[in-house]
């Protein structure tokens, strides 16, 4: 099979790329292994502190063994703002070694700074040579966030480490600017290198709490300088037309095509403007959901869009919910599969309540219909607007929880006037009251996908039950040949687990997701599902590297609402087209992936 990559760069390039990569790690575990190691340590201190020069990066201290293997990763994923930090950096010092090699001949008669200056000069030929390989680009505001968490973190530190120092010294005379300078030194140095008595003497703990605090303020100052840029949180009017445009001539291949709309999602095109891969990007991760949007001649240009992006951004692309058609086109560009669960879909033509298989079924809807109840099947478009206003507030009052879940399966809007062509399927009891409501986006011109499901809890069960058949059955006067109900995440192991012979592995891992249904409803939906006797539809997760999955999988339970995403206090202060002041309700069963 031929697979797509990226193009590739010339040896040279690669090699010198490398080569810092795992300088800067080499480097980053000798000085983690200096400052566990006395004799190390004070060897590289004394070397530093006499006429000897170390190499590049090496201090034998915590800090720069944390910033050298953080450098390491950024420099790995080719960010362009590490390379220039390091190119910086390393030539300063390097241009310092010579002018010292020049200016005293004590330094030069050492051969140890001979080669000190060979490694460093070699690192720094390595920057130079293989600077076209890091071009991953920084957001915009990193610089000014990086800047302002240095000066509010190091504030911090230094409040909080003279009020420890000056709590805990045992020490006669210091005043408050000896004491401020004490931790600044500890902060910098993580020791205390100076001729000046400032009559400070405290405990171990002292120390150690302002060398955590300082280690801390340079972690988040590292990430708010390197971080990714998020991209473009919303679809612009014209993205969305174009979209719409592009579910008109292709949407009956995707059922989970209409999803693409979400306003949180955003877009790329192919060149030819035919097809489109929708995503969001979360924690350095660009998550696209379904399979492209648009002609399937044109897949392959949107895809190799998506992912040029995605490498020029230093983004980790990842792709949920895709079809097998879909996950085999990505698997040309690069992305290995895993199957994630099934989506189940019911032919309106095939469906049937006859035969012993469906004899529960049949009783529970019948129980449902003689106890009054009825339903009602129209578009959206056909619903007048105050009484549309009225089914969304008694939607809200029906949600489960603050939390919108859902991402690729899951529209995140009601009653919104540019889903006309959605189907709103609404139950009234025996004396007119609303107990329960279904919502459906088209799926191409002959099939719905579900959406949202809500129901009052104090009527009788099974009602949902009802509406799906009655929907089913219903669903000729609209010229509906399909409907796509729940995605079942890994119903393959719910339903080969409890089969005889099943082995020790696939019981485990069935405990497992039958221990997370308690909160998450994994296996209720496979069960809700299973009893309308569906095709099951396999949906994949794709990804480039394996050692990426835990990350994916973290940003896709946080797309999908089940984990709450950490958010930053955002400094440039924009609101952007679509965004909500409060959250969305939740569904009361959600299309879950």
């Amino acid at each position: 099979m031929h697979r797509a990559s990226a193009p590739v760069a010339p040896r040279p390039r690669r090699v010198a790329a490398r080569t810092v990569v795992w300088y800067l790690r080499a480097v980053g575990l000798l000085n983690l292994l200096a400052a566990v190691s006395v004799t190390l340590r004070e060897q590289v201190r004394h070397h530093n502190t006499g006429v000897y020069y170390t190499p590049y990066l090496l201090t034998a201290g915590f800090t720069s063994g944390v910033f050298a293997l953080l450098m390491a990763v950024m420099m790995n994923r080719r960010k362009r703002a590490a390379w220039i930090a390091n190119a910086v950096i390393c030539w300063l010092l390097l241009a310092d070694l010579v002018v010292a090699m020049v200016r005293r001949p004590e330094i030069r008669e050492h051969g140890f700074n001979w080669a000190t200056a060979v490694v460093t000069a070699v690192f720094a030929v390595a920057l130079l040579v293989g600077r076209r390989e890091f071009r991953a680009k920084g957001d915009r505001a990193n610089p000014r966030m990086a800047a302002g968490v240095l000066l509010g973190g190091g504030l911090l530190t230094l409040l909080a480490g003279t009020l420890l120092v000056g709590a805990a010294n045992t020490e006669a005379g210091s005043s408050l600017p000896g004491r401020m300078h004490y931790v600044l030194l500890r902060a910098i140095t993580l020791g205390f290198n100076s001729d000046v008595d400032l009559h400070v003497a405290v405990p171990r703990w002292v120390d150690v709490s302002v060398n955590v605090l300082s280690v801390g303020v340079l972690l988040l100052v590292l990430y708010a300088l390197f971080r990714s840029p998020k991209g473009k949180e919303f679809l612009s009017d014209e993205d969305e037309t174009r979209l719409r445009g592009l579910l008109e001539r292709h949407g009956e291949r995707d059922s989970l095509g209409y999803f693409a709309l979400r306003r949180d999602k955003s877009v790329v095109f192919s060149p030819s403007g035919k097809a489109a891969v929708t995503y969001r990007v979360l924690g350095g991760v660009s998550l696209a959901s379904g399979d492209p949007i648009g002609d399937v001649e044109a897949w392959p240009g949107a895809i190799e869009a998506w992912l040029a992006q995605a490498r020029e951004h230093a983004w980790v692309p990842a792709v949920t919910g895709a079809s097998e058609e879909g996950g085999i086109v990505y698997a040309r560009h690069g992305l290995d599969a895993l199957e994630l669960g099934d989506e189940a879909i019911v032919e309106v033509g095939d469906f049937s309540l006859e035969g012993r298989a469906m004899r529960g079924v049949r009783q529970a809807h019948n129980k449902v219909r003689r106890a009054g109840y009825s339903v009602m099947l129209r578009r959206h478009g056909d619903i007048a607007e105050a009484e549309m206003e009225t089914l969304v507030r008694r939607a809200d009052q029906w949600r489960d929880g603050q939390t919108e879940r859902g991402f690729s399966m899951a529209l995140g809007r009601l009653g919104d006037p540019a889903d006309g062509q959605c189907v709103m399927l609404e139950c009234r009891d025996a004396d007119g009251e609303l107990r329960a409501l279904l919502s459906f986006v088209p799926w191409g011109a002959h099939g719905l996908s579900l959406d949202l499901m809500r129901r009052d809890r104090e009527a009788d069960n099974g009602l949902l039950e009802f509406m799906v058949i009655e929907l089913l059955q219903g669903a000729g006067q609209l010229g509906i040949e399909r409907v796509s109900l729940n995605f079942a995440v890994f119903r393959a192991v719910f339903e080969r687990g409890s089969r005889l012979g099943a082995g020790p592995f696939l019981r485990s891992w069935r405990s497992v997701l039958m221990f997370f249904s308690r909160w998450w409803q994994i296996e209720s939906l496979y069960r809700a599902n299973a009893k309308y006797r569906p095709q099951w539809e396999p949906r994949y997760v794709l990804f480039e590297r394996s050692r990426d999955l835990p990350r994916i999988a973290m940003v896709n339970a946080c797309a999908e609402g089940f984990i709450a995403a950490p958010r930053l206090p955002s400094l440039l202060g924009r609101r952007r087209r679509g965004q909500a002041a409060v959250p969305e309700p939740e569904r009361e069963l959600q299309r879950v992936a």
